[in-house]
């Protein structure tokens, strides 16, 4: 394995660790304090803004004007709601795994718009990581609106992988983590003033263990895929319904039965066979 690799691997495991505990908070703030899935997306993208303004630094205002940053940080401002709005009603393992349709998109939309290879041996990990993540959720009619917010998050969250390789040398990092804060902000700021919640003073730990868990967490995400290709990180983007599992159990007392653990199984092997791989190589792509 190409040990170049292991700085990125380790910045995703952290952010799978990071993400998942934020979102935790977020449950209990959503599901178990009554406060809106817009006020609590609201607050962390305002807190997570407040705390990187002084350490971004440089600043380059010009990512202002570019498109693409807008978009790029529509489809996270979007993600975050929807799985807050997701985690109201449903576990939070199961609402993981049904995002998971986000690395699968990711994957192949970085092959098909970036031009980055997609090898045999890895689709077929990946797609067996998928097969874990079905085992966990088992869909059906029973579906509820949850499940669906978590699937629209799913698909914000694999077009922002793409989106984030797809512009990691426009801006350092920090830039690309304060833009999409700052705009995430805008989007989110009448509706969040609109479900500010009148006991919120008292909801400041969990807010922010909620915002920093996601605002850190993302930009770990930012700096793995500068590092390295989206086709070779996605699998590792399964780590966070392990967490999201741990924390399911710890926090909420909800435990996943002998099928769930058998996807969680299949996950884990999914991870961490791609590591085997050979490093692919880059396809160029008209410009």
């Amino acid at each position: 394995m190409d040990r170049t690799l292991f700085p990125a691997i380790a910045l995703i495991c952290g952010a799978m660790l990071l993400i998942p505990g934020g979102d935790a908070a977020g449950k209990i703030l959503t599901a178990h304090l009554g406060v809106s899935p817009l006020f609590v997306a609201w607050s962390r993208f305002l807190i997570g803004m407040i705390v990187f303004i002084p350490i971004v630094g440089r600043f380059d205002a010009r990512l202002f004007l570019d498109w693409r940053i807008w978009l790029r940080a529509a489809f996270i401002t979007g993600g975050i709601a929807s799985i807050l709005a997701a985690l109201r009603t449903e576990p939070i393992a199961n609402v993981f795994a049904i995002f998971f349709v986000g690395p699968i998109l990711s994957y192949f939309a970085s092959g098909l718009l970036l031009g980055e290879r997609l090898e045999r041996k890895r689709t077929s990990l990946l797609l067996l990581g998928f097969c874990g993540v079905l085992l966990v959720v088992r869909p059906g009619p029973d579906m509820g609106i949850g499940a669906l917010f978590a699937l629209l998050a799913g698909l914000c969250y694999g077009s922002y992988l793409t989106a984030s390789r797809w512009l990691s040398e426009r801006a350092r990092p920090l830039e690309m983590l304060l833009s999409q804060l700052v705009i995430g902000t805008l989007f989110l700021t009448p509706m969040g003033l609109m479900n500010i919640p009148n006991y919120a003073s008292s909801l400041v730990m969990p807010i922010l263990i909620s915002a920093l868990g996601s605002a850190v967490g993302n930009y770990f995400l930012v700096m793995a895929y500068r590092r390295s290709e989206a086709s070779r990180l996605a699998p590792f983007i399964y780590l966070q319904l392990i967490s999201a599992t741990v924390f399911g159990a710890l926090i909420f007392n909800t435990w996943p039965d002998a099928l769930g653990f058998a996807g969680i199984a299949l996950l884990l092997l999914s991870g961490f066979a791609t590591l085997l791989l050979r490093k692919p190589s880059r396809i160029a792509i008209p410009r």
